[in-house]
């Protein structure tokens, strides 16, 4: 079976309310899992809408209340932490992490970052997104590790995904904004989704060029599982 990841990312717009819903609308449908963003000031850089921004992040501050909701859904959740003290307090929470495309190149480079550092001594299974193969990298065969295709683009088009690739790696990030692109990679054996979720197209949420709304996912996972059920 396809492992489901519904990315909530910063949609959830620092509303726990808002989490909760999207948490729950996610495991009725039958996502295996949520995930959120730790990110910092120095991380956005002079993003002009900083402040609204960091109210979707995941905080020393908010990551008990964030396991918490997840707890009472009945939902994993993980995260993708941009900044390297990030992994000391996602650590006790999560069962593993995402490392995003832009941070995973040093990886590809048989490189590590203080941050990649500090992710592989937890120990703990990670994904990471990269659009080019990993093939090369000395980390492509650690069973922790988890590759994941992305075309880091937001959004990006159906014909920039060169699905000739994909067989390289265990997953798929997506950021088409067309059902189809997470259809064709599961078709060609993906065993791993990530996409992002919106509760509502109508507003104005960070992600929403790249994001499915739930009457959306429903039709996209009711898809999947006929392929899974099929092969």
């Amino acid at each position: 079976m396809v492992f489901l990841i519904a990315e909530l990312g910063v949609n959830w717009d620092g509303d726990y309310d808002l989490a909760k819903k999207m948490m729950l609308s996610a495991k009725t449908l039958g996502f295996n899992a949520v995930k959120f963003q730790a990110f910092n000031e120095d991380t956005l850089g002079n993003h002009p809408q900083l402040d609204r921004l960091m109210k979707s992040a995941i905080t020393e501050e908010n990551v008990q209340q964030i396991d918490k909701i997840a707890n009472d859904v009945g939902i994993e959740w993980f995260c993708t932490p941009m900044y390297p003290e990030a992994v000391s307090f996602l650590n006790p929470f999560v069962t593993r992490f995402k490392i995003r495309e832009i941070d995973g190149r040093a990886l590809l480079r048989n490189q590590k970052t203080p941050l990649i550092e500090a992710i592989i001594n937890t120990e703990k299974e990670i994904f990471v997104s990269s659009e080019k193969s990993p093939e090369s990298c000395k980390y492509y065969h650690n069973p922790n590790i988890k590759w994941l295709y992305c075309i880091p683009k937001y959004p990006c088009s159906l014909g920039e995904i060169n699905f000739k690739e994909i067989s390289k790696f265990h997953g798929f990030s997506n950021h088409c904004p067309e059902i189809t692109a997470p259809l064709t990679a599961v078709n060609l054996g993906i065993d791993i989704i990530e996409v992002h979720v919106t509760e509502d197209k109508a507003k104005e949420y960070f992600d929403n060029n790249v994001s499915f709304d739930f009457s959306e996912l429903k039709i996209l996972i009711t898809e999947i599982r006929k392929i899974n059920k099929n092969n």
